[in-house]
This record gives C-alpha cells, sequence and structure tokens, in this order.
C-alpha cells in the first residue's frame, strides 16, 4: 500500500507514543474499568441522529465493558475534521464516513483494513457492489452502513392513464414514454436534472466514466462520454420532456412537481422515499413505481453507488480497535440494519435486513430491486470532486450557453488540474 508523508510520520508517532486510547479524542479509560469508544456520526442531528443514539444504547446495554462516546459532526465538516485529527492522532475510534472519502483515509492509512475482523464477518450478507466500494487496493475499509442509489421514480397511475404498463428500460422507451403521457394527460413525461451525480447514469450506459482511474485517463470527453451527454442533453427537448431548470432551486423544483403529480418521472435516490409520501401524487404509496435508470446503448443500465460506511481508525491501540470492530459489527447488524431502515427511511446495505415490515413500504421493496445496478465509484481518492467541474459545465451546457464540446472541454480542463497525472 502507498503511504503518504502525514501517514508515515503517524505511524512513528504512534509507536513512540503509545497511548492507552484510540487518540486524545477518546479520552482516557482506567485500566480496570469499561473501554471508551468514541464514534462521530455525521447524520442529520434532527432526523437521523436519534435512532443511532437510542442504538448506542443497546449497544452499552449488552457490552458492560465498553462505553461510546456518541458526537454528532456536520456533515459538510467531518472529512476535514477527521483528515486533521487522524494526522494529530486525535481520531474518533469510528467513523460514519461517505463512500467517496474511503480510497483517500485509506491511502493515507487512517483507516484499519477490515477483513478477516470480527466487523466483516457476515460479509457474505451485504451485496458484493457494497463492500466492493469501501475497498481500496485490495483491503476493505469500511463495512456498508446505509446505501443509496439512482432509479426511475414514476406515477404509476399517469403512467397507467397514458396506456403505458411498464417502466421504460431505455433513454429511447422514456422518450416514447414522455410523449404519450403527454399526449393523454397533458402532464410533462421526464424532467431531469442538470446535476453531474445525476448524469452519471448517461455514462455509464454508455459503458464509460468520467476517468479510467486504471489506465489513469480522464474520459469524459471520449467519445462514449460525449454520446452519454448528447443523450442527456436531448432530453430536455421534445414532447413531454420538461426543459432543463437551471436556477439554483432546481432540484426543489422537480421534487416538488413530481410528488404532487405535475411530472411523471425524474431520476432520483432513496433519501427521498419520505417525502415523495408528503406529496397529493403518493399518498396512495402505492402508486409509487421504482425501476432501474434507462440504459443507454451498451444495453446495461447503471447507477451511481452512494451512501456510508463505518470505518476504524487505524491510531487507536488494540483494545479500542476491538471494541470499536464489536461496535461497528452491531450496528451493521440485520437487526440494527432493520431499525435504522424503519426509523430513518434509509435503505439497508444488507439483503437479510430487508425484513416483510421493511419492504411492506413500496419505496424500499422498489430501491431493493435496483442495487444491483448500482455501481461502485473507482477507488480513486480525487474521484468525487470530478463532479465539481462537470456541475459547472452542465448547467450552461442546458442552459445553451455553451455548446456541448465547449462545456466537455472546459471541464477536462478542470479536471486536469485535480488529476495531474491522467492522460487526456
Amino acid at each position: 500500500m502507498r503511504r503518504g508523508i502525514a501517514a508515515t510520520a503517524l505511524v512513528a508517532s504512534l509507536a513512540l507514543a503509545a497511548t492507552a486510547c484510540g487518540g486524545s479524542d477518546s479520552g482516557s479509560d482506567k485500566s480496570d474499568g469499561p473501554v471508551t469508544i468514541t464514534w462521530w456520526d455525521t447524520s442529520n442531528a434532527t432526523n437521523e441522529a436519534p435512532t443511532y443514539q437510542e442504538l448506542v444504547k443497546q449497544f452499552e446495554a449488552a457490552n458492560k465493558d465498553i462505553k461510546v462516546k456518541y458526537v454528532n459532526v456536520p456533515f459538510d465538516q467531518a472529512q476535514n475534521k477527521f483528515d486533521t485529527a487522524a494526522g494529530s492522532k486525535g481520531a474518533p475510534d469510528v467513523l460514519r464516513a461517505e463512500v467517496g472519502w474511503t480510497p483517500a483515509f485509506a491511502k493515507k492509512s487512517y483507516l484499519l483494513p477490515l477483513d478477516g475482523t470480527e466487523a466483516l464477518a457476515e460479509q457474505d450478507k451485504f451485496q458484493p457492489n457494497l463492500i466492493e466500494q469501501a475497498q481500496y487496493e485490495g483491503k476493505t475499509y469500511g463495512v456498508p452502513f446505509v446505501t443509496d442509489t439512482l432509479a426511475l421514480v414514476y406515477n404509476k397511475d399517469l403512467f397507467k392513464k397514458a396506456g403505458i404498463t411498464e417502466a421504460p428500460k431505455t433513454w429511447d422507451e422514456l422518450k416514447k414514454a414522455a410523449a404519450k403521457i403527454k399526449d393523454k394527460t397533458g402532464v410533462d413525461g421526464y424532467w431531469g436534472s442538470t446535476q453531474a451525480y445525476y448524469a452519471q447514469s448517461f455514462l455509464y450506459g454508455e459503458g464509460t466514466d468520467t476517468v479510467d482511474a486504471d489506465a489513469k485517463k480522464i474520459t469524459m470527453n471520449a467519445p462514449a462520454a460525449k454520446k452519454a451527454y448528447g443523450t442527456w442533453l436531448s432530453l430536455f427537448d421534445g414532447k413531454g420532456l420538461h426543459k432543463a431548470d437551471t436556477t439554483a432551486d432546481a432540484y426543489a423544483h422537480i421534487q416538488d412537481a413530481f410528488v404532487n403529480g405535475k411530472v411523471a418521472a425524474i431520476i432520483q435516490g432513496p433519501w427521498e422515499i419520505t417525502n415523495f409520501y408528503q406529496g397529493s401524487a403518493f399518498k396512495d404509496k402505492a402508486n409509487l413505481g421504482v425501476a432501474p435508470v434507462p440504459a443507454g446503448s451498451s444495453g446495461k443500465a447503471g447507477a451511481p453507488t452512494g451512501g456510508h460506511n463505518l470505518s476504524v481508525y487505524a491510531g487507536s491501540d488494540k483494545a479500542h480497535q476491538e471494541a470499536a470492530l464489536k461496535f461497528v459489527k452491531f450496528m451493521t447488524s440485520a437487526k440494527s440494519q432493520e431499525a435504522i431502515a424503519l426509523k430513518n427511511s434509509t435503505l439497508p446495505t444488507r439483503d437479510d435486513a430487508y425484513t416483510a415490515e421493511v419492504t411492506a413500504d413500496p419505496g424500499f421493496a422498489g430501491y431493493q430491486g435496483v442495487l444491483s445496478a448500482a455501481q461502485p465509484r473507482p477507488a480513486l481518492p480525487e474521484y468525487s470532486s470530478l463532479w465539481g467541474p462537470l456541475d459547472t459545465e452542465l448547467v450552461k451546457i442546458a442552459a445553451g450557453k455553451v455548446t456541448l464540446d465547449k462545456g466537455l472541454n472546459d471541464a477536462e480542463l478542470a479536471i486536469t488540474k485535480l488529476v495531474p497525472d491522467f492522460s487526456k
């Protein structure tokens, strides 16, 4: 494994300073008392954190020799905070880490490899593609905690009124369906997003990506990618296809239109399941349809994998690491995953957590069915940052301010600065 200068210095420091706890954040424990581990949770403090805090209590009740110091860290601050803390041996023993953070932290040797540990004892229960996204250079550095991906969500009633009996399987079929829905109901059939994350499925549908990490090559401006973005752009113009919304509130506009029956289909993630049901169109939850994103010319549908893993800090001592591994196993167990899904409306990462009670919700049942199309991100520390330049340029392209070629060329130029050792 490659090690950075900071990581090497950290290992040397820990070897000399061997403390009795997992970094300064954990505090110190008496040798004859419970081990106290610190968990940085990056979930929503209001809507999600209470569920996790209750599970912490259950874990402590079942493990009298372990105490968990729960700390809710704002998601938009957590990556930098952990990076800083790990570099000064003050990191938490357990981190709820967004899937895109894993390669960067693993590259710096901040995370403990979990292969063969208690935390991954039930690895075969998890979706294989979710385990893959937690890996870096052949080792696994996180246990999938919550997951998400994108799907085509649609209004079954509007589709039925248009005489459409199943969800479109390709982008061309979606265009035809949108026109039929417009003719029969007067409502637009589809409203797309200008955000790069949502455009990712078009790339996968052409068998490509923004970069080829193995070949160290930028590919988002190659012929296959241009075809993908061309298809993406074409879905803003035509009968039943809503024009691109390039305002700052586009996400809210699209979501509001869908939940209130003003558009028949959008591409969206499971984090909106609860909000779908708040709209007038889905008072009857059974009206919500969930299908894989349409496929491109490759014939395969693909959507980006999102979500969070639980990772263990490599700088903790043996006692804290063992306690942390036990905690991670508990939090990612089928029972805990089921409880989290039912209370927080997030997707479980393991198959046996999709119990009858969980799948009674058509949203959960639907998204479970599309998880197999979720495509892991390349194990590239800079990968998530590549969407930034594309976010800037795709809005300009969709608004007609620049041509597709011009926008992709400009995005490519910006991306070369993020991965300077990659060729074009």
